[in-house]
């Protein structure tokens, strides 16, 4: 069973520059990806590809592979499916919220596809047990599209409804979640740079600097 992470770094989360400068930005997105991996290496996943256009000096200690591809995200992804032969649970790098037994339990299901949506109808983690023939179609509704997917292919499929694997950190208001639900070095990155202000109706993200 491998994992692989696409993950981008350079000029990274531009929605988030509001709050966050570029070199920000970047620091903050490494922070995630560290958070996702520490995830999946406690959840007992052991081989882990970063799938990315650069291969990152900072992230040696990770013990990961990179896998380099300058291609688009479906075009890479689905290359990188043409040439595994097991499971494989792809997951994005923005999702500081995950925990292990999330990941222990998708891993673990019996159906033969399993999805955790995103907001806004996107797709946020993709396990697949016959990687061999599925093509991902990210981007717009990519939930629905990977529904259809599953469904022309007979798959059993699953979704898996989670509120933390839901929430992908892109825009400002996003890393009020960190700061309620998150733990590791992407709560504590938040932590310092942020705290809330709260109300009867309302709870807003206000800088330290």
């Amino acid at each position: 069973m491998r994992a692989v992470i696409p993950y981008k770094k350079e000029n990274a989360k531009s929605r988030l520059s509001p709050v966050l400068s570029r070199i920000e930005r970047e620091q903050f997105v490494e922070l995630m990806l560290r958070d996702v991996v520490c995830s999946l290496r406690e959840a007992g996943v052991k081989d882990i590809d970063i799938l990315t256009t650069s291969e990152y000096s900072s992230l040696s200690d990770l013990g990961v592979n990179f896998v380099l591809d300058p291609a688009d995200l479906n075009e890479s992804i689905n290359k990188y499916l043409g040439r595994v032969d097991q499971p494989i649970l792809i997951i994005m790098a923005d999702l500081p919220l995950t925990r292990p037994e999330q990941v222990k339990n998708i891993i673990s299901s019996e159906e033969d596809v399993v999805i955790v949506p995103g907001k806004g109808g996107g797709t946020n983690v993709l396990f697949l047990k016959e990687p061999a023939g599925f093509h991902v179609r990210y981007y717009e509704m990519s939930f629905h599209n990977h529904c259809m997917i599953a469904k022309d292919m007979h798959y059993s499929l699953r979704i898996y409804d989670s509120f933390l694997l839901s929430t992908d950190i892109d825009e400002p208001h996003d890393i009020v979640e960190i700061l309620l639900h998150g733990h590791g070095l992407s709560f504590e990155y938040a932590k310092e740079k942020f705290e809330l202000e709260s109300g009867r109706a309302r709870v807003k993200l206000t800088s330290l600097h």
